[in-house]
């Protein structure tokens, strides 16, 4: 695999759960080489606890100039926006192009499929399981579709240079942050 492959590292900006519930949020996706170099910059926007984050993304990806180059869709976490949940399917599916979930720590599904029920949403965590169970790369949790176990240990090793966290998602999560609150705050 190259080592300057091309990854679009996708998070979305910070926002308040309250607040914010029903409004639109910011979405970000970085354009990057590998994990060295950044090359581009795309961005939508979704709808907080939503369902339009799969359109949403489908749409960004498949109008943008750069889409010919993408080999990997990098997403931090299967969600944006709260419980508005990405169909990693449906985005592999639409877009042609390989995608990859990557999650800091183990989610706590039974807590996440309880919550959901009771907003009325179950729904959405068909959603969730229709992705996979994460498996554990270095010390990250990974889902992806269009691609093998070893393709993912790949481009994590690839992409992860200044953290555990792939830089392009690393890079999405600070610009968004930096764009929503003037400063970049957290971490990927």
């Amino acid at each position: 695999m190259k080592q300057e492959i091309r990854i679009l590292g996708i998070d979305d900006a910070p926002f308040n759960k309250f607040k914010d519930k029903g409004k639109n949020l910011l979405v970000v996706g970085v354009f990057y080489r590998g994990g060295n170099y950044m090359d581009g910059l795309l961005s939508t926007k979704i709808r907080i606890d939503g369902s339009n984050s799969t359109a949403q993304l489908i749409k960004m990806i498949n109008q943008c100039k750069f889409k010919p180059q993408i080999r990997v869709i990098m997403l931090d976490g299967i969600a944006l926006g709260g419980f508005n949940i990405i169909d990693i399917n449906k985005l592999h599916k639409k877009t042609g192009i390989p995608v990859m979930v990557v999650i800091r720590r183990m989610p706590d599904f039974k807590k996440i499929e309880t919550t959901l029920k009771k907003l009325g949403k179950s729904a959405k965590y068909k959603l969730i399981e229709k992705a996979g169970k994460p498996v554990k790369i270095n010390s990250i949790y990974v889902q992806f579709k269009g691609m093998t176990l070893e393709k993912a240990k790949a481009i994590i090793k690839i992409s992860s240079i200044h953290s555990k966290i792939p830089e392009p998602i690393r890079v999405a999560h600070i610009i968004a942050s930096g764009i929503k609150e003037g400063q970049s705050r957290g971490r990927a």
